[in-house]
């Protein structure tokens, strides 16, 4: 992905702060350019409709959560540690983007395609990600796994699945906290089986 400029950086941030406090329906291509303090025509330089500047909003917010991903990837740690630090962080950096966005927040509910077409780079990456660890983890002789980047996939689309319920405070899962940690825990390594003899 080319660097953005800082101009357009400012228009993005300004454009997010602006959708964050008053919805992206209740905000006009005029609001964002007054409250840019740089005018119509460069915001137009820019973008040509609120929904691209939508959309650079919301990938600048997943942009966020690439970084926080790579700082896992990057430590030095054994892969299944590796793995449970990176669900914690996965859903944790998702939470936070939502609730940083407040009102931003019903549009990432009401219109969940638009934000999941942005997403789709996002998801990729996330599965490039998992399977980088699951495969160090098979070099280390941790994880026996046969194919990796379907088990990828599958990990994946089971942290996306647990989104929305922590997003909105059905589901409470906390990193620090030693239960819930062994309950993701037993549910990426052993299942639901009693023991592992059952395999």
């Amino acid at each position: 992905m080319a660097p953005t400029s800082k101009t357009k950086r400012s228009l993005i941030e300004v454009a997010r702060q602006l959708f964050a406090k008053n919805g992206v329906e209740n905000t006009t291509m005029n609001d964002i350019a007054e409250a840019s303090k740089r005018g119509r025509r460069t915001l137009y330089t820019y973008f040509n409709s609120k929904n691209e500047i939508y959309k650079a909003v919301v990938e600048s917010e997943f942009q966020e959560l690439y970084k926080k991903l790579d700082e896992v990837i990057k430590q030095k740690l054994p892969a299944d540690e590796k793995i449970m630090l990176f669900a914690f962080t996965r859903l944790s950096a998702v939470k936070e983007v939502v609730r940083r966005n407040g009102n931003l927040r019903a549009g990432f509910f009401r219109d969940i395609w638009r934000v999941e077409n942005v997403r789709k780079e996002f998801d990729l990456k996330d599965i490039q990600y998992l399977e980088i660890i699951l495969k160090d983890g098979c070099d280390e002789g941790i994880f026996e796994v046969s194919d990796i980047p379907r088990t990828a996939a599958l990990l994946h689309f089971s942290f996306k699945g647990l989104e929305v319920p922590i997003i909105r405070g059905v589901l409470n899962l906390n990193s620090q906290n030693e239960e819930d940690k062994a309950l993701i825990s037993r549910f990426i390594f052993r299942g639901l089986y009693k023991n592992k003899s059952t395999f």
